[in-house]
């Protein structure tokens, strides 16, 4: 099996704000061609001994594979989280036009 061309970074925030701005500036600087912010989601995790509950806002962000050690890192340093959730999704298949999409950073493509 080859190694994925694509990959989808996960990533969770305290709020949809913090997802927007942190989503934004990663799309501008070229990081992730798209990010999707999802709906709030209820988050019940194990913090410093405790069971906690929180409502936390997930977002997708579609970049390469080559890209997303960068991606990661950006999102770390940006993050509110001391330890923020931040994962890497190979992408098995996608249409070629999307592919070549991502693999361009979101730009406009010639037809």
């Amino acid at each position: 099996m080859s190694e994925p061309r694509l990959v989808t970074v996960y990533c969770v925030f305290a709020d949809e704000a913090e997802a927007r701005r942190i989503g934004r500036l990663v799309v501008e600087e070229r990081l992730a061609a798209c990010v999707n912010i999802l709906g709030p989601c209820r988050s019940i995790y194990r913090w410093e001994g405790q069971i906690e509950e929180a409502s936390e806002v997930p977002a997708l962000f579609k970049t390469t594979a080559e890209g997303a050690a960068r991606l990661v890192q950006r999102l770390a340093l940006l993050h509110s989280y001391d330890v923020p959730a931040i994962t890497v999704w190979p992408v098995e298949r996608a249409i070629e036009s999307y592919a070549a999409w991502v693999e361009n950073n979101g730009e406009e493509m010639a037809g």
